[in-house]
């Protein structure tokens, strides 16, 4: 592997945590290393933190001679010019074996003993390879478990029940693997990976103007931050696989049944809202009986393996609208929907056919599309450049996000109900509802209303509804209702259309973008949030039947449409201020471009051919702490969607991700994230882990990622040294494949990829059932 590990930093202690905006045969790898010094490696003070100045280079690590860097301003050309990594992978080891396996590494080059491997301590006098520096640690392997095969593994054998004496047979390399779609063959060259050493690390600093609150801070109702609770000895872990009454399906935080006993009424779909275990599950959940490798996008869009998501219930119920239909060992999906059953697409067109200002993939670009269904309309969307954040609550229209996620679309399980939705405000270019069954029109209209924080000022809602097109009595109550409601709302109901093709209309409203119209009204009903109402406080605040007033103030975000996409791709939003200091200790527009400069640089020099990750077998991807969504901007160009995670206490900069055409979500780690198991082909966590365990079981949060990772996806982990071999650790022990170790100094790079491995033993979560 050549290698460069580039860094851009500010000067302050690695997990400074910024008061901000923020909320039988044996695997032999051979390691060839050559770090010679040379004025392009050389580290300088403006480049390194604080206490990496103190201590020099991290010795467990790699020992390079420090010269000054004659360029200080230019981090980017830190290169080892000629740092090698070149691994030889063959059949994976079994665990019994590992011991073995690291006899017959051998190598000159220290392993920082942080990385808590058992067999790290041995010493390899008699290496084979001899380097003039030790250069930095880096590893890439296929696997260091041996327990399940790899996805670039030759061949991959049929499962063997788990009441087999497995601990007796490691060995058997694959027996606990699904029959999956054979892969094409790995030639086992050696490949040479010029990954790790390009990945550079970004450090927050501390500001003192709080530029971005935390959206912790913004939600008074938060919940109580978990008590710390971090295993001492990371080296043991017992895994157990779930017993839940919904079986593979299992979301923790929307099947907790038990929670849902004590809910005295469901008439505002209380029982379709989060309700988390006290505790979160460290068990695993079970895979489907028959899961198969999913189909790669864009086929996936139309046909889905059955064994995967075996439900055939909404097929027979919406099978005659072309939601989804049964073939053979296939599930299907035309394209349809209760509103386009001929087809989405000839929809979507037929909107802008309706109302050109909305300019599908120009002037709109990010879409919220309530009640989803499978998400054909968000599917279909992309072939209009534009994105859609679509939800559905989990249900009787059994699986229907489930669906949306395998076909590789962009989903959620959510409701509207007594909450506000986890999104700030003045975000969404339109929102679209079809069919939705959600009752706009009652209480006040505070659903509506709540399609009214979110929506931007002079966005539009598009109604696909039967009340717009049909005359019972029902249908013309509904829409005097709303009629009443969206003109005291403020809204302009620009047209109303007919579909004669599906048979169906649509009204489409505008959001005002002043304040002119709420000041004339006669009545103040809807009435106006008070001013200490913050529209983009989230987690845990109640829904009110109240509107917030437009922005005026033009260097306030809210008052300008973005810039078209993909303009706005690129461009730091407005109202981002010179004056206010951004997460990484610079100006706030400069700090935006620097983010998205370094994450071009790690993802087309280390992540596209560095990690040995195929990436036409990646479409779903989640960046699980994302700041200004430079990550996602940078697979730009690949066919790939990403979810950019928010937690609760990093800084608030969800809505600089939506501003420049991006999608995202706030979550809370230390609970269950609101998706179904086996959602994600990729997850990526920078500096994430070393914060939550500080907070939360670092154990319960790894199974969480093993629940919403899919077999064969990947993990890759950015931070500390300390946390980078726990999570390696954790990773073995659920018997993944360690792709790629790498660490410099007090930091530290991991990729990993989850195998089919589920444990015999069972832990029963009393709460998930009846």
């Amino acid at each position: 592997m050549i290698g460069v590990w580039m860094f851009i930093s500010s000067p302050v202690d690695p997990g400074q945590s910024p008061v901000l905006p923020a909320q039988d045969s044996k695997t032999e790898s051979n390691a060839k290393i050559s770090t010679n010094p040379s004025p392009q490696f050389e580290d300088n003070s403006g480049d390194l933190p604080e206490d990496a100045m103190k201590d020099g280079v991290n010795q467990e690590t790699t020992q390079v001679t420090d010269e000054k860097n004659s360029n200080e301003d230019e981090p980017s050309k830190m290169e080892s010019e000629n740092g090698d990594v070149k691994t030889t992978d063959e059949e994976p080891t079994s665990r019994n074996q590992e011991s073995d396996k690291k006899d017959d590494e051998k190598t000159n080059l220290e392993e920082p003993t942080s990385r808590n491997e058992q067999s790290n301590k041995k010493d390899n006098e008699n290496g084979d390879e001899k380097t003039n520096d030790e250069g930095p640690t880096s590893r890439n392997e296929e696997s260091n478990t041996g327990d399940d095969s790899s996805s670039s593994q030759s061949d991959k054998s049929k499962s063997k029940s788990e009441d087999e004496d497995s601990t007796s047979k490691d060995t058997d390399s694959n027996s606990d693997t699904n029959e999956t779609e054979k892969k094409p063959e790995n030639d086992k060259k050696t490949e040479t990976f010029p990954a790790a050493d390009q990945s550079e690390i970004l450090k927050e600093t501390r500001t003192e103007n709080e530029s971005f609150k935390t959206q912790a801070a913004e939600s008074a109702s938060e919940k109580e931050s978990r008590k710390p609770d971090i295993l001492k000895n990371q080296d043991l872990y017992e895994w157990k696989t779930c017993n839940v009454s919904t079986g593979p399906d299992f979301i923790p935080c929307l099947d907790n049944i038990g929670a849902l006993k004590n809910i005295h009424s469901t008439s505002h779909y209380e029982h379709r809202e989060r309700h988390c275990p006290i505790e979160s599950p460290t068990c695993l959940v079970p895979l489907p009986k028959g899961y198969k490798t999913p189909i790669k996008w864009p086929r996936s869009r139309d046909q889905i393996w059955y064994s995967n998501v075996p439900h055939t219930k909404l097929a027979a119920v919406k099978g005659h609208q072309n939601w989804v239909k049964v073939s053979g060992e296939y599930l299907s999906f035309p394209g349809g929907g209760t509103q386009f059953k001929n087809g989405a697409l000839h929809y979507i067109d037929h909107i802008a056919k309706s109302l050109p200002d909305i300019q599908w993939g120009k002037r709109t670009r990010v879409v919220l599309d309530v009640g989803c269904g499978v998400a054909s309309f968000g599917g279909y969307l992309f072939e209009r450049d534009v994105i859609a954040m679509s939800f559905a609550p989990k249900d009787e229209h059994e699986a229907q996000v489930q669906f949306a996620l395998e076909r590789g679309i962009p989903a959620i399980s959510a409701v509207m109900g007594t909450q506000r939705l986890p999104f700030p405000s003045k975000i969404f270019d339109v929102i679209h509802c079809a069919r939705c069954r959600v009752p706009w029109h009652i209480e006040g209209g505070k659903l509506l209303l709540e399609l009214n924080r979110l929506l931007r000022p002079g966005g539009y809602f598009v109604w696909s509804a039967t009340p717009v097109y049909r005359n019972t009595t029902e249908d013309v109550g509904i829409w005097q209702a709303m009629s009443k409601l969206t003109k005291a709302m403020c809204w302009e109901l620009v047209v109303i259309y007919n579909d004669k093709l599906n048979e169906v209309g649509a009204a489409i409203y505008k959001k005002p973008t002043s304040n002119e119209c709420y000041e004339n009204r006669q009545q103040n009903d809807p009435p106006l949030c008070e001013n200490n109402d913050d529209p983009d406080a989230i987690w845990n605040v109640e829904l009110q039947a109240c509107m917030h007033k437009v922005p005026v103030d033009e260097s306030v975000r809210g008052t300008k449409w973005p810039k078209t996409w993909p303009e706005r791709l690129e461009s730091a939003p407005y109202w981002l201020k010179s004056t206010e200091n951004g997460v990484y200790g610079k100006p706030a527009p400069e700090d935006f471009t620097a983010d998205y400069e370094h994450w071009k640089r790690v993802v087309s020099k280390s992540y596209l051919n560095g990690l040995g990750i195929d990436w036409s077998s990646i479409r779903n991807v989640m960046d699980m702490r994302s700041i200004y969504g430079g990550f996602a901007a940078a697979l730009r160009d690949l066919k790939v969607w990403v979810m950019n995670v928010v937690p609760l206490d990093s800084p608030d900069t969800l809505p600089i991700i939506y501003e420049r055409g991006l999608f995202g979500i706030y979550h809370n780690w230390c609970e269950s994230f609101s998706t179904y198991p086996r959602s994600y082909d990729l997850l990526h966590a920078d500096h994430l882990f070393s914060d939550l365990k500080k907070r939360c079981k670092l154990v319960a949060v790894m199974a969480e990622v093993d629940r919403i990772l899919r077999p064969e996806g990947k993990l890759i982990v950015r931070d500390n040294v300390e946390t980078v071999a726990e999570i390696e650790n954790m990773a073995k022990s659920l018997h993944w494949n360690i792709r790629m170790t790498y660490n410099k100094e007090k930091e530290g790079l991991l990729c990993v990829e989850k195998t089919l491995w589920r444990p015999t033993e069972v832990e029963t979560l009393a709460y998930a059932f009846q």
